[in-house]
């Protein structure tokens, strides 16, 4: 999988979603070569790739409009992943009447910032807030609802926990495989206290997290993959684990999808501290589903997918 366009440049390229600016041919090689271009689809549809700052970070955002929109989609992805990785979340918001309005994450993707740290995961609140300045220069229409996949779920919890009663998207709430403890959190910790004065971080290890054989290889090949775990990352988390525990409850319901198969996250501890965070939440046992549920098999999705659907309001 040969690199086919430089993200440093391409970012420093873009301006605001609302500019309209004009897909550059890098732009357009940079959708084609994760599926974003949504080449495939028998509708056409209008997309644009547009950049905001927050907390002295480039932000980089995308968004993508059917031809006839009902609502809005605010999609957030999971640690080491990007916009990219998630073509089957856009084309099943799209089919919904939905406009797809995503970012990639500080240190993620075409976003600035040292490759998957963070110092503290309140900035990732500060991004979700600059996305929805985004959705309302563009004048999204409403209601928004909120997705996220794993360190993406934490991200939405966080804000629903935080700031349900005031958010702006007061829809529906979609999550995939939702962080809230990491598998083996007790050893992770020891390991940041052993190694954070001595290393910024280990080399990451790649995992089979979806059952589709495809998916790992290309992880592997791909030009925007961090290649380490930064121990700041994993101090920050722990913070926000305090912060999330010690949250008042909400009313919020959301929809929660979660792999049987998933060696990633806690799921058993998280769906118990979820479960006790919001009122009543539906909640869908994947049994063959592993972590990356957005990659995993075209069956798995159908399944997961079909859930979701069915509960839209």
């Amino acid at each position: 999988m040969p690199v086919t366009f430089d993200p440093d440049h391409l970012r420093e390229s873009l301006r605001p979603l609302v500019d309209a600016q004009a897909l550059s041919a890098e732009a357009r090689v940079y959708q084609r070569f994760y599926g974003l271009d949504l080449a495939t689809r028998k509708e056409p549809v209008v997309s644009r790739l547009g950049r905001f700052d927050i907390d002295g970070f480039e932000v980089v955002s995308q968004v993508w409009w059917p031809a006839q929109p009902v609502a809005s989609l605010f999609l957030f992805h999971g640690f080491y992943d990007h916009m990219g990785l998630y073509r089957s979340v856009v084309e099943w918001g799209l089919d919904q009447g939905f406009v797809v309005i995503a970012c990639d994450l500080p240190g993620h993707g075409l976003s600035s910032g040292e490759r998957a740290s963070i110092d503290d995961f309140a900035v990732y609140q500060q991004v979700v807030n600059g996305l929805f300045e985004q959705a309302d220069a563009l004048q999204l229409p409403k209601p928004w609802h909120l997705f996220g996949q794993s360190t993406g779920g934490a991200i939405v919890v966080d804000h629903l926990l935080h700031h349900g009663p005031d958010s702006p998207a007061q829809g529906q709430t979609f999550l995939l495989s939702p962080l809230v403890r990491p598998r083996a959190w007790g050893w992770s910790q020891l390991s940041y206290y052993l190694l954070k004065p001595f290393v910024k971080g280990i080399a990451r290890r790649f995992s089979d997290n979806s059952n589709d054989p495809a998916f790992r290889p290309f992880l592997e090949a791909d030009p925007l993959q961090p290649r380490q775990l930064p121990t700041a990352w994993v101090g920050a988390l722990g913070r926000w684990i305090k912060r999330i525990e010690a949250a008042p409850r909400s009313t919020r319901r959301p929809l929660i999808v979660q792999g049987e198969e998933d060696m990633t996250v806690d799921w058993q501890h998280n769906l118990q501290v979820l479960s006790g965070k919001f009122d009543q939440p539906q909640i869908l046992m994947v049994p063959r589903g592993r972590h990356h549920l957005a990659n995993e098999l075209p069956e798995i999705r159908e399944q997961y997918f079909k859930f979701l659907t069915g509960h839209l309001k």
